[in-house]
């Protein structure tokens, strides 16, 4: 009887210790199933979005001539030749300044318009060179001409087009494919701008793991600032229910956006300066000895009075008695608390009436919102300031007072390698900054921070002459091309479902086993 219940016994404990290995073993096959389950969904992901079908075709080009008003940039973009339609590809190859003042200049001095043409052809020699012979025929290029010839074509529509017909007739000489010369309006430079900043910033789109267009997870668009020597303008996106004159609507990607752009001609930073200039000529009684607040002590410049009062921005308000040949001498004075006070009282605050959407001259502006990149000119006055990228509305201030206090010879030694004719003006160009910011677009201390002083976004310098080619182009087309990838669409969605689902039932089975086992 004790033999049979041992033998009973011992008959229970194999049976029990096999079931006990039968389950270890069933574990561990369900564990390494999960892992190899979870092996291959990481794979065909990481192929998915790694491992394109596509050949590379090499580069493709564009070449956008930026004709500013005190200056003409040449940029040369390029872009892998079969991503044409994709989003962030288009980066900056080289640029090329152009030697001079801006091409609403030429026609007034013979020695600097060949000074002028001999620079532009150095820098389309420097851009032909840079580009592949064989994708020269492909290359397009466009002339935007901004606010200095939007200023000569209302004093002079006759030279305003004789200029433009010559740098046709010698960009459709080059071996390359001319597409466009011409005046832009104030409105678009600011979307243009405004796409630029987002483009650069990967803002518009994004591929997900299936391969469809979608917005950034969390990504906003950005507002653009973008600052020049005869207009200045700001542009950001707004409530789909806003309207008026400066709203436009536009489609990139299948997305809509509705985008607040408005540029404010005269307002450059040049021309400003300008109105500045005139509104102390118009208050002194000696012009042999006007003072300016805003120019450092120890610093004194003499210039015809047509430098001050020539411009359309400042013609109306000569004195009827004095000649454009006479001389305006100012002296500078370093002083903070003046300088602000002048600057300011170019922009109009009083014709907003206390309303709420309106920034200065009576110009509606819907509330601000969200990040705003402020680039070109707003950049250089930052970077003189030393607050790049984004700093305190008090680190500004405090910073432009004491960049204003500085006389002539300090102002020297801390600002180098700047020409006298550029650093005698800083402190006018904070003030400026500052007016236009605070006053005029209603940033405030809290705001502030939003503001990023930016000059490039990878390596490719923030101006509106890449959305100009884009948008010019199609390169940024209302739908997005789909790539093919390694996998199709519907397999590599079935595929991931597949071993998704299987992966959560044998992690199911794996916790039903171990709770049983240990109990």
């Amino acid at each position: 009887m004790i033999n049979k219940e041992s033998q009973s016994s011992d008959h229970l404990t194999t049976a029990s210790r096999r079931g006990v290995r039968m389950a270890k073993i069933a574990i561990a096959f369900a564990a390494a199933f999960m892992l190899a389950s979870i092996a291959v969904i990481i794979s065909i992901a990481v192929v998915q979005n790694h491992k394109k079908t596509y050949i590379s075709r090499g580069l493709k080009y564009g070449i956008v001539l930026d004709a500013g008003s005190s200056r003409t940039t040449v940029y040369l973009y390029e872009w892998p030749a079969e991503k044409e339609n994709n989003t962030g590809v288009v980066r900056e190859n080289t640029k090329c300044q152009v030697e001079g003042p801006g091409i609403s200049d030429l026609g007034k001095n013979e020695d600097k318009d060949k000074k002028t043409w001999k620079s532009l052809k150095n820098c389309m020699a420097k851009i032909t060179e840079a580009i592949p012979s064989h994708r020269h025929n492909s290359t397009p290029v466009f002339l935007g001409a901004t606010a200095g010839m939007r200023l000569l074509h209302m004093k002079d529509e006759e030279t305003s087009n004789t200029i433009l017909i010559d740098i046709k007739n010698y960009l459709s000489s080059l071996p390359f494919n001319f597409q466009n010369a011409s005046i832009i309006s104030g409105q678009e430079e600011g979307l243009y701008g405004w796409i630029t900043v987002n483009y650069l910033k990967g803002n518009f789109l994004e591929k997900n793991l299936w391969n469809a267009w979608v917005h950034p997870h969390g990504a906003e668009t950005v507002g653009s600032l973008d600052l020049g020597g005869a207009s200045t303008q700001i542009a950001f996106a707004t409530s789909e229910d806003a309207k008026g004159e400066d709203i436009i609507k536009v489609s990139l990607y299948g997305y809509e956006y509705n985008i607040y752009t408005h540029s404010f001609l005269c307002y450059g930073k040049n021309e400003a300066e300008k109105r500045v200039l005139a509104k102390l000529s118009k208050e002194s009684v000696d012009w042999a000895n006007v003072k300016q607040p805003c120019y450092p002590s120890g610093y004194n410049i003499s210039m015809l009075v047509e430098e001050v009062f020539g411009s359309e921005c400042t013609k109306k308000d000569l004195p009827m008695q004095y000649s454009q040949k006479q001389n305006i001498t100012f002296f500078g004075q370093s002083n903070p608390e003046q300088c602000k006070v002048l600057v300011s009282s170019i922009f109009d605050l009083t014709s907003c009436r206390g309303a709420e959407n309106c920034s200065f001259d009576g110009v509606f502006q819907p509330s601000l919102s969200g990040d705003f990149m402020a680039y070109a000119g707003f950049y250089w006055t930052a970077w003189a300031l030393k607050v790049e990228g984004s700093k305190s509305m008090e680190t500004f201030d405090t910073n432009m007072k004491q960049l204003c206090s500085k006389d002539w010879k300090t102002l020297k030694t801390s600002i180098k390698d700047i020409k006298d004719i550029h650093l005698k003006s800083y402190c006018y160009s904070a003030n400026y900054v500052h007016s236009i910011l605070a006053d005029g677009y209603k940033f405030n201390a809290d705001n502030w921070k939003n503001l990023n002083f930016q000059k490039q976004v990878n390596d490719t310098s923030i101006a509106w002459s890449l959305g100009y080619m884009l948008a010019l182009s199609n390169m940024i087309p209302a739908e997005g091309k789909i790539l093919k990838l390694p996998i199709n669409n519907v397999l590599f969605t079935g595929l991931l479902l597949l071993f998704s689902v299987l992966t959560i039932i044998t992690l199911t089975y794996l916790v039903i086993v171990l709770v049983r086992f240990c109990n």
